[in-house]
């Protein structure tokens, strides 16, 4: 399926030279999404038995939170990409590799009082309540919660070498080092199944440290490659002038993903609350099944982020357009195979794991419509996010932000697991309507006000 996109983008962007380098970037990402879905799909059944289904909802809910750790850069890592792309667009390399080590610094020196933070914090919460789980739990959890953050923070730091390398138009390289990751994790809860019995601790360890592991090494191999030792993070080419210029439009990315992960990230939290962990472990299931038509989606989006950032610098409006109709027409194309593995669904469940997890076919459909919806919203705010207009996208998150939780809470007693899928659903299609008339806007010259921002 892969190789006729990879061919319909090259020739409907007229084959130019930032449309090669692209493409690709989609080719080896094909590579690596691959052994990411593979490997995501393998360690659904492996940890499932090796806790439990109640367990693995535990899991989800409690990494969901972790998740938002990642908020914590302030937006400094997109906003880093966006001004690195361009440094590296108008030839500026010693600007360029100033953004590059003035981002490290900050975004290390960021996690080191957030995790100080955690450490503090975690001695105040009772994980049990919060997650409405057997008391059990709560001890390990808390445990629990201090390894995944541990890993996070580090990841956070290690992992502005694939922001650095999708900034300069090597999204391929990039999503190597996520699909090795996921990869060391399937290898090290396979291990896990056969030399100990079933312990969140030891799955917070090794799936979550093996990626940061490799996200260190890697970044000490790209550093030291001739290619890039150039650039590579110093502390003497720390300016913090520059970061007031990254954070300009950091900080909105930051706002938009803060409330993006508050609308969407509180779903396992709220079902786990009403319903229960075993809930959570029938929607995550549903998702990972129809996520990846968003995964393999975003692997031909991501090389197009930077690249916009070039065309938009270098005012190729035409090349920005051919390639915006070039991902609609595949964005039908991916609908129309969502239709085929919604009715496939129920044998695929049967087949990945087993019996012990029922999923609705009511659920599967909605989950359908969910992901197929925040696939266009994707192809537009990618797009957008690299031209770096984003102040609409900004408002229509942060309003439903402050709605979300008791929007999907009263959903979710109404309809059940279900109904919570509707909010963020609705949230997508606010923005998927506002991002295509934006981005005809800003590709015609029309855009004005809020428009342009």
């Amino acid at each position: 399926m892969i190789s006729p996109i990879v061919l319909f983008i090259d020739r409907i962007s007229n084959s130019s030279g930032r449309s090669k380098e692209a493409v690709k970037g989609v080719v080896l990402s094909v590579v690596a999404k691959m052994i990411y879905i593979i490997s995501s799909f393998l360690i659904v059944p492996l940890t499932i038995d090796y806790v439990n289904p109640t367990q693995y909802g535990i899991w989800l809910t409690m990494s969901s939170i972790i998740s938002w750790i990642t908020l914590f850069d302030l937006g400094l890592g997109n906003g880093f990409r966006n001004r690195f792309a361009e440094a590296k667009a108008e030839g500026n390399i010693d600007l360029a590799k100033c953004y590059l080590s003035t981002t490290y610094f900050s975004v290390a020196i960021i996690v080191l009082v957030v995790f100080l933070a955690i450490i503090v914090g975690n001695v105040f919460i009772d994980w049990s309540t919060i997650l409405n789980v057997d008391p059990v739990y709560s001890e390990e959890l808390g445990k629990v919660f201090v390894i995944l953050s541990a890993f996070f923070c580090l990841n956070m730091v290690a992992n502005l070498v694939s922001t650095m390398l999708m900034a300069d138009q090597k999204a391929g390289l990039a999503s190597m080092i996520q699909g090795g990751g996921q990869l060391l994790s399937l290898i090290s809860v396979w291990i896990l199944t056969l030399v100990s019995k079933g312990s969140l601790t030891n799955l917070a360890l090794y799936f979550a440290g093996m990626p940061c592991l490799l996200a260190i090494v890697v970044s000490l191999f790209v550093y030291s490659s001739r290619k890039y030792q150039e650039i590579a993070p110093r502390f003497r080419y720390v300016k913090m002038s520059l970061i007031r210029d990254i954070l300009g439009i950091g900080l909105q990315f930051f706002i938009i993903y803060l409330c993006m992960i508050f609308i969407f990230q509180i779903i396992n939290i709220i079902i786990s609350r009403e319903i229960g962990p075993d809930a959570v472990t029938e929607y995550n299931i549903a998702y990972k099944y129809f996520a990846l038509l968003y995964t393999i989606f975003i692997i031909i989006l991501t090389p197009f982020w930077s690249a916009f950032t070039d065309a938009y610098n270098r005012n190729d409006y035409s090349w920005m357009t051919r390639t915006m109709k070039a991902l609609e027409y595949m964005w039908i194309g991916f609908a129309i195979i969502g239709v085929l593995m919604l009715i496939f669904a129920r044998y695929v469940y049967i087949v990945w794991v087993g019996t012990n997890v029922d999923i609705s076919p009511k659920l599967s459909l909605f989950v359908y419509i969910y992901v197929m919806i925040l696939n266009l919203g994707n192809l537009y705010m990618y797009l957008i996010n690299g031209i770096g207009t984003v102040r609409i996208q900004l408002i229509i998150y942060l309003s439903f932000a402050i709605v979300s939780w008791p929007l999907m809470t009263l959903a979710c007693r109404l309809w059940g697991v279900e109904g919570i899928v509707i909010v963020p659903t609705i949230v997508l299609v606010f923005q998927t309507v506002f991002g295509k008339v934006q981005l005809r806007k800003l590709l015609n010259k029309s855009a004005k006000g809020l428009w342009v921002k």
